[in-house]
């Protein structure tokens, strides 16, 4: 049985279980469930802190999860990334009160308070910069209005928090971060993960891609190819009237619209769009 650690709350929760469905696995429905068998699909779902995710996983005692990058990272468990999973997304950022910094060479000797005490660290000690961690389980932004710290080191997703606080952020981001799908280092080659990641690519295809079907005069064919180029190439299926085909290409979803006013400029008609739902490439 395959052992999968899921985001049991916060910001990676929704999202993980969301992606889990989409790929065809049970997910729970009360948040309360700690435990969710689901022998359709021989797996077993523990839903767990995202922080110790890594650790679970990294020790052997579960097979895989789902865990941000960061908590990855700063875990510094024995696991590896397997498979970005493009929701979650987010910077590690340094951030202060405006003209205390201007990156990370100015933090010497300074205080910095961080919930990520080893991803810091590392990165301090990339640059030679010794500094005071100040570690905090959470709310760091209140840490230099408490007066506890000079500096914060935080994942900033929209900023909103920070400039609430009276901070901004300063320097290059230590890092990017997003959901990804983890495994112990090392791991022997496994069936079962193979198939839980390839339902899962499948599921980003899926939300990356639509299904355009037009119908296109004949002989506007090679220049509708242009636009719809497909995979591989598109699919031409002829219609009643001999100087119409009917077409069907995938196309990036976040040109749906700009395709269908060039396709619709070029002659081709009843253009469609369909949402793709789980996809094998």
């Amino acid at each position: 049985m395959l052992r999968i650690a899921v985001p049991n709350k916060g910001s990676l929760s929704e999202a993980a279980s969301a992606m889990l469905r989409e790929a065809g696995y049970s997910q729970r429905r009360e948040a309360k469930e700690l435990l969710l068998d689901d022998p359709a699909n021989n797996a077993q779902f523990v839903f767990l802190r995202p922080r110790d995710i890594a650790l679970y996983v990294g020790s052997g005692t579960l097979d895989v999860g789902i865990t941000g990058r960061d908590l990855l990272l700063d875990s510094r468990a024995p696991a590896s990334e397997v498979l970005p999973l493009g929701f979650a997304r987010s910077t590690f950022r340094f951030a202060g009160r405006p003209g205390t910094a201007t990156g990370v060479g100015d933090l010497q000797g300074r205080r910095i308070a961080t919930s990520y005490s080893g991803l810091l660290g590392k990165h301090l000690a990339e640059h030679g910069v010794s500094a005071d961690i100040v570690h905090l389980d959470g709310a760091v932004e209140t840490a230099i209005a408490l007066g506890i710290a000079d500096v914060i080191a935080d994942v900033v997703e929209t900023g909103t928090t920070l400039r609430a606080a009276g901070l901004e952020v300063f320097g290059e981001p230590v890092m990017t971060s997003e959901a990804v799908l983890v495994r112990r280092a090392g791991a022997e080659p496994s069936p079962a993960v193979e198939v839980l990641v390839r339902r899962l690519q499948g599921v980003l295809v899926a939300r990356q891609y639509v299904i355009v079907d037009y119908d296109c005069p004949r002989s506007l064919v090679e220049r509708a190819f242009e636009i719809t180029p497909g995979l591989e190439s598109p699919t031409v299926s002829p219609l009643a009237d001999p100087d119409w085909v009917a077409v069907r290409a995938m196309v990036r979803a976040n040109a749906t619209n700009r395709v269908m006013d060039e396709l619709y400029d070029l002659g081709a008609r009843a253009i469609l769009v369909t949402s793709i739902h789980a996809c094998r490439l």
